[in-house]
Parts: structure tokens; C-alpha cells; sequence
């Protein structure tokens, strides 16, 4: 089975998150720290820390990784919305 290296999946993640823009970055030997910010002004619209990951990882780890920041960015929507009601 193929690995990819953490940059070449990290290249994966910003071409699915385009056009947000995405960063991430190990913040110790088994996760990482990512973000997602709007290109246009370098707003940070979500950040999360500790995410399990490794510097070899599986196609599956990568799309675990988008699933799971897709889920916290999914959790923040409502609240905006609402906030943009009241």
C-alpha cells in the first residue's frame, strides 16, 4: 500500500479545501495543528489542534483528517447563522 509523506497529504487537503485556504503542521511526533482561513483576508475561520496524525500516513488517514475538520467546520455554521438572524 502506497504511504503519503505528511506535506504530499497536506497538499491533499488544501486542494480539498480550495478555495479556503488550509495550513497544518505537526505540533508533536503523532498530531498536528490545521487551519482554515479565508484567502481573500487571511481570517482565520477555524483552527484545531491535536489531531492524530504521522509524518507516513494512508489515503484513509488523509480522508479521516478531512472528515473530521469538515465536521468541526459544520458545528461553527449554525451559530453563525444565527447570529447573522438576531
Amino acid at each position: 500500500m502506497n504511504k503519503l509523506t505528511f506535506p504530499n497529504a497536506c497538499q491533499m487537503m488544501r486542494w480539498h479545501f480550495h478555495p479556503l485556504g488550509f495550513e497544518a503542521s505537526m505540533d508533536a511526533p503523532r498530531s498536528m495543528v490545521a487551519r482554515l482561513f479565508d484567502r481573500a483576508t487571511g481570517e482565520t475561520l477555524l483552527a484545531i489542534a491535536g489531531i492524530p496524525c504521522a509524518t507516513l500516513m494512508h489515503a484513509a488517514d488523509v480522508e479521516r483528517i478531512i472528515e473530521a475538520v469538515e465536521a468541526e467546520l459544520d458545528a461553527f455554521e449554525p451559530s453563525c447563522n444565527l447570529r447573522a438572524v438576531g
